[in-house]
């Protein structure tokens, strides 16, 4: 792939959600949350088009109303690659980055680097890491960790610890081997639709974790450090979060 790679950054965009309903929607300082995602995404280096993929009319006339591009998906859709796919069936690239549409703060930077790691031809899907800031977030369930090789290939992804301690070290002096896992994806075309064809794998069923499919069939997934911090927004809590960090 070259300079002329064709580039189409996805945000798949849910209406429903158990614990935040309608979030997308959500207001952040008189702004739809699915707005600062897509303007955020547009700022991105070598973006060519910035698409919400939506199942909900509701979320589908917000993006109309701040000028975005949009295209509904079927509601059966069940993943946010999916979602991706669906418009990858419409609209044709070399590159599909998949930002999660609760990612209010995503930085440019960060999609910049995972899309380079696919662009370069290392690797077929790209994503990013991040240090982990504490020992509570190593043990928190919610906050995906991830390891990688020396060649920047990552070899596992978990809402536990890894690797494992048999206690060597007391607790609190072990150093965090493993990264905090940013949720952001960058496919090759090739390797979107090779994904899209693939069952879930045993490993992805028992981590609740999509992106455990690759590994489990043998699709490298790039991954790069970057100095930032991702809130997604699951809760109200995360809400008021974000809401004091964005003006």
């Amino acid at each position: 792939m070259n300079n002329a790679t064709k580039v189409i950054a996805v945000i798949p965009a849910r209406y429903g959600s158990t614990r935040l309903p309608a979030k997308p929607l959500a207001s952040i300082n008189g702004k739809p949350m699915i707005q600062w995602v897509y303007e955020r995404s547009r700022r991105a280096r070598g973006i060519d088009q910035t698409i919400v993929a939506t199942d909900d009319e509701r979320i589908a006339q917000a993006v109309r109303d701040f000028g975005g591009e949009v295209i509904v998906t079927s509601p059966s859709i069940q993943s946010g690659t999916d979602r991706v796919a669906a418009v990858a069936d419409q609209l044709r690239a070399d590159i599909y980055v998949n930002v999660q549409g609760d990612e209010p703060l995503i930085e440019p930077s960060a999609i910049e680097t995972a899309v380079d790691l696919v662009r370069s031809g290392r690797f077929p899907i790209g994503t990013v890491m991040t240090s982990l800031r504490n020992r509570s977030e190593l043990v928190d369930q919610s906050v995906v960790k991830v390891m990688a090789d020396s060649t920047g290939r990552a070899i596992y992804f978990s809402r536990l610890p890894i690797p494992y301690s048999r206690g060597a070290v007391p607790e609190d002096e072990q150093p965090f081997v493993c990264k905090r896992h940013v949720g952001l994806y960058v496919y090759s075309r090739d390797a979107l639709m090779k994904f899209r064809s693939l069952p879930p794998s045993g490993i992805e069923k028992a981590e609740v974790l999509e992106q455990l499919r690759a590994i489990a069939n043998g699709i490298a997934i790039g991954i790069a450090e970057v100095d930032f911090t991702s809130i997604g927004v699951d809760t109200p809590e995360d809400l008021e979060k974000v809401r004091r960090l964005l003006v």
